[in-house]
């Protein structure tokens, strides 16, 4: 019994080694197929022989940055990306680490990440300092990163400008519609007082009218009233003189006897009372 178990520990590193000696070996020769689609600019083909690679489970640092090399070549940026972010987190070989940032930052370059792009040399030259190429490339693209920058703050002042004019056309818009608002508020206020005055004037207008209207038919009734012949007295004659003293001295005559009678008349007695 124990000589069975000891056999069984002692084949067991033996069977795994060379499983992965088969899987190494099947991840190379992927390897070696995507490279050379990837000469022959055949990107599909090179992709699909990387992601084989990669499933294998080894040889996948080089397996990864080479996907990344042919995405980038076939201008699929953030898939590049991708796949050098994953061989900068696993790999510890300060070279890998160097071309990979490197690589990363020249994706970044072409999406004009020129932030990213400064940090991603940076790192690529933390791992190797005197590689001139990333060396250009970081001085490129703190330029590029400067100049952008410039023309960003210049766009943002034409746009702050920019605003600042719309904001004042606008203010200055408002103002001319409070003017011609005002305007017209007084205007319709100067119409009704030249209504209301128009009004008065009409009424002494009228009222002067009526008023000459009524002088002139005051005038008229005054010039009617002297163009009508005057009453006068009649002219008696000597006859009708003598008769109306005739006929007025016989009245009072009248008016004499019935005085007189009056008086002639008795009192009565006046009663008396017994107790």
């Amino acid at each position: 019994m124990m000589r069975k178990v000891l056999c069984i520990v002692f084949w067991l590193p033996l069977m795994v080694a060379a499983q992965d000696e088969t899987r190494i070996q099947q991840a190379e020769n992927f390897i070696f197929d995507g490279n050379e689609a990837f000469d022959a600019l055949n990107g599909v083909e090179a992709e699909k022989n990387y992601r084989r690679a990669v499933a294998t489970g080894t040889k996948t640092d080089i397996a990864r940055y080479n996907m990344g090399a042919t995405l980038q070549q076939d201008n699929y940026v953030d898939e590049a990306l991708r796949a050098y972010a994953d061989v900068a987190k696993t790999t510890k070989e300060r070279p890998n680490k160097h071309r990979t940032f490197h690589n990363i930052g020249n994706a970044l370059m072409q999406v004009k990440d020129y932030k990213g792009a400064v940090e991603a040399y940076k790192n690529a030259l933390r791992n190797n300092p005197n590689d001139d190429e990333t060396r250009y490339n970081y001085a490129l693209a703190k330029k590029m990163l400067e100049d952008n920058n410039q023309n960003q703050d210049q766009n943002d002042d034409q746009k702050d400008n920019q605003d600042q004019k719309d904001n004042q056309d606008q203010q200055n818009d408002q103002n001319q519609d409070k003017e011609g608002d005002k305007d017209k508020e007084q205007e319709g206020e100067n119409q009704e007082d030249n209504k209301d005055q128009s009004g008065e004037e009409g009424d002494n207008e009228k009222d002067e009218k009526e008023s000459d209207k009524n002088d002139s038919q005051d005038q008229q009734g005054d010039n009617e009233k002297e163009q009508q012949p005057q009453a006068r007295p009649a002219q008696l004659s000597p006859q009708q003189v003598q008769n109306l003293l005739e006929a007025m001295n016989n009245e009072e005559k009248k008016v004499q006897d019935k005085v007189n009678a009056k008086k002639a008349k008795a009192v009565g007695t006046k009663n008396k009372k017994d107790w």
